[in-house]
């Protein structure tokens, strides 16, 4: 779950306040210092808790708080706008060229995730109806721009390159002229990273941004390296000037130091954040809908956003009455796991739910490695099979677990958990159609 840590801290501090009649300022007081600690735990920036901390104390220690009907209320929506401010207080969206080609130059330390992040940004935008071309200027790390090449190749996306003996800003002209005559509306530039940043580092990208006057210079950096990845923010923004910056790996990130801290030490936002290590595994940053996730209150439309781009409306409501009637199907199971998985890892998807914080999170039982077994056990069948589970007798169950590579345990276990999946989906239709709410302790069947 993203910043686990931080979240379990920071909503066992303000669960203490939930339903409380009277809030004194020394309640006040001790609740500020809990926060505080639970910042400075995360890697954030000392700094910038201190002024957080000021900021939200002020604001909390006011008569319309602490002779408010709900004071609890009232200071947990204190904490979660300065969290938002934090963050960068609106989306903050890449912007275009009125005059194609648009140029973004991709910039960022070795090992930050730059080369898969560039792929993963020209499909990210490609969908908003851009033709992309990437561009390979990295001519010193070995195999740097065969490894964007095959990135490219995975999306079909095309790739520019001149070898590893060409100049870097060379290419970069280059590639805007190439871009020109193929129509290409926008160039993103794969710079050469270094270990540290040097002048020779800073010297050629400089070069680079003079030479093809790029639209938008984006630092990638890695979230987990925390302060470092703040203080790496900062060395670029002032030797070179950003225009935002990219947080990878955030799907690890249990502390959260740099996405708390980069935008309040750098003034730049948060543009986009890396999820996982597929190319579709990059998010764009909403400060409101990270805060709610740290405090538990949900990302409901994050969640709603990758269900449209997972799942097709025709085919949902086809499930949905298959569930109402109990027609639902062993080959429909294989395709919902299937969809689901095309969503992200279950336990980020769960940690979208309002309410589901990190301790209820302990509680609901979910194996993605659980899930891979179901969905080769119920590939073995025939079709029969998938259409009508009652004819799976001993023999079949012993044919099906050989042909999966599984056990006779196990295909019971995944005919069982069907049928339990079956009566959780007939629930929460029923529900959804009735308008009732809540579903009480519930297991996954994954």
């Amino acid at each position: 779950m993203v910043f686990e840590g931080l979240s379990s801290k920071l909503q066992d501090t303000i669960n203490k306040l939930r339903g409380k009649g009277r809030i004194t300022e020394k309640d006040i007081k001790l609740i500020m210092r809990e926060i505080k600690l639970a910042l400075l735990e995360a890697d954030v920036n000392f700094k910038v808790v201190k002024d957080f901390i000021k900021s939200i104390s002020e604001k909390a220690v006011g008569n319309d708080v602490l002779d408010s009907l709900t004071p609890g209320q009232q200071v947990i929506k204190i904490v979660h706008d300065g969290l938002i401010e934090l963050l960068g207080s609106t989306q903050s969206k890449v912007t275009f060229s009125s005059k194609p080609p648009t140029v973004f130059m991709m910039v960022g330390l070795q090992g930050s995730g730059k080369t898969t992040t560039s792929g993963k940004l020209a499909n990210h935008i490609r969908k908003q109806g851009k033709k992309p071309l990437l561009v390979a200027c990295d001519v010193y790390r070995p195999a740097a721009i065969k490894q964007l090449e095959v990135v490219g190749s995975q999306l079909d996306i095309p790739v520019f390159s001149m070898g590893d003996k060409a100049n870097p800003v060379d290419i970069a002209k280059a590639s805007i002229e190439h871009a020109r005559s193929m129509q290409f509306d926008l160039v993103i530039i794969d710079t050469a990273g270094r270990l540290h940043i040097d002048e020779n580092l800073m010297d050629e990208l400089d070069n680079i941004k003079k030479a093809v006057k790029p639209y938008e210079i984006l630092l990638v950096v890695d979230s987990m390296t925390g302060q470092d990845a703040v203080n790496v923010a900062q060395s670029f923004n002032e030797k070179l000037g950003i225009d935002g910056v990219i947080l990878t790996k955030l799907d690890g990130d249990t502390r959260g130091g740099a996405a708390l801290s980069v935008k309040a030490v750098t003034g730049k936002p948060i543009k986009f954040t890396g999820m996982g290590e597929k190319l579709n595994d990059l998010e764009a940053f909403f400060p409101d809908r990270m805060a709610s996730r740290i405090l538990g209150m949900g990302d409901v439309l994050s969640l709603i956003e990758k269900a449209q781009e997972a799942f097709d409306d025709k085919r949902a409501l086809e499930l949905e009455n298959k569930m109402r009637t109990q027609q639902f199907t062993l080959e429909d199971f294989l395709q919902q796991m299937q969809e689901l998985k095309k969503m992200g890892p279950i336990s980020q998807l769960m940690g979208m739910i309002p309410g589901m914080n990190s301790k209820m999170m302990k509680n609901v039982s979910f194996d993605e490695g659980k899930m891979v077994k179901m969905e080769a056990i119920i590939r073995s069948m025939t079709k029969q099979e998938r259409f009508d589970p009652s004819v799976v007798n001993a023999s079949r169950r012993k044919r099906i677990a050989k042909g999966s590579g599984t056990t006779v345990q196990d295909v019971n276990r995944t005919l069982r958990d069907f049928e339990e999946a079956k009566k959780l989906m007939k629930a929460v239709t029923d529900m959804g159609k009735s308008g009732k709410k809540g579903l009480g302790g519930f297991k996954l069947p994954f």
